[in-house]
């Protein structure tokens, strides 16, 4: 289970994962050293479900493993963790506009705005004040 706590610094980037690109997978999730990324189902009725995971900005260190494993400084190949490039590493400044655009349907993004949007603009104003 990831470390509970107030951070000791803020990462220079965080990982965003858009949810339109995001099929559920789950590959993300299994590499995870914080356990920062779960997965969201949305229940739309008889046409089905939406899955996409989904990153806890206040959790997330900033690592990349989400993106690519970390391979050897000859290998100039890396292995990329997201078959579907859904994640990418935004500059902390820059996280609550990525989220607000593309961490969800907009319908999901409203209801949860909050916890979404406003923890990545705590974030940001942290960033900034340090």
């Amino acid at each position: 289970m990831a470390k509970q706590g107030p951070r000791k610094k803020l990462p220079k980037e965080l990982a965003v994962i858009t949810a339109d690109n995001c099929t559920g997978c789950e590959s993300c999730l299994e590499v995870c050293p914080v356990d920062c990324i779960t997965l969201i189902e949305l229940h739309h009725g008889v046409k089905g479900n939406q899955s996409f995971c989904q990153i806890d900005l206040e959790r997330c260190v900033g690592c990349e493993v989400c993106v690519h494993i970390p391979g050897k400084k000859t290998n100039p190949y890396e292995l990329k963790v997201c078959p579907w490039d859904a994640i990418e590493m935004v500059p902390t400044e820059q996280v609550a506009l990525h989220v607000a655009q593309s961490g969800g349907p907009p319908e999901y993004i409203v209801s949860n705005w909050d916890r979404l949007v406003g923890t990545a603009q705590h974030l940001a104003e942290l960033k900034a004040s340090s």
